[in-house]
């Protein structure tokens, strides 16, 4: 029998965020089983690491990394071998952008990281038909948890 892809996922709130970290690992773990993601992930047991912190925290990571000096909502850093990367998330923009949306902070903060770990693994949204495919596949891994995007948030 072939070995089954693992995720284990560490949650680190460096803020006070009303979302128990078992709800990113379960939201994660369960995104590991949507074939193109599992595809892609290493053998055995895969790692990835969310830290929920503030808006300045991003903003200087964005800066420091990506040469952007604004805020934004989640940032990915690559890691390697079985560790794929680190994911940090900016808990005020997820309860701002959940307000602006319409849909309840776990669905946001589930988006985000399902996007996060996506662009990990490869992906990425530069064209439309990346874009197109993303979308979806972020759609297929947030089903697997229950959680539905309201219209128009892709």
């Amino acid at each position: 029998m072939a070995e089954h892809a693992r995720l284990e996922v560490e949650v680190v709130k460096a803020m006070r965020a009303p979302v128990p970290p078992a709800f990113v690992r379960g939201v994660l773990q369960r995104s590991a089983r949507v074939p193109e993601v599992k595809a892609r992930l290493p053998a055995g047991t895969a790692t990835i690491a969310i830290r929920l912190t503030t808006d300045d925290e991003l903003r200087r990571l964005n800066r420091d990394f990506a040469g952007q000096d604004s805020a934004t909502d989640v940032l990915s850093f690559a890691g390697s071998h079985q560790h794929i990367g680190d994911l940090a998330i900016s808990w005020p923009m997820v309860v701002r952008q959940a307000r602006e949306y319409g849909q309840p902070v776990e669905t946001e903060l589930g988006l985000l990281s399902v996007h996060g770990l996506l662009h990990l693994l490869g992906w990425d949204h530069a064209s439309a038909a990346q874009q197109k495919e993303m979308s979806r596949l972020t759609t297929d891994a947030l089903a697997l948890s229950g959680l539905r995007l309201v219209p128009g948030r892709l």
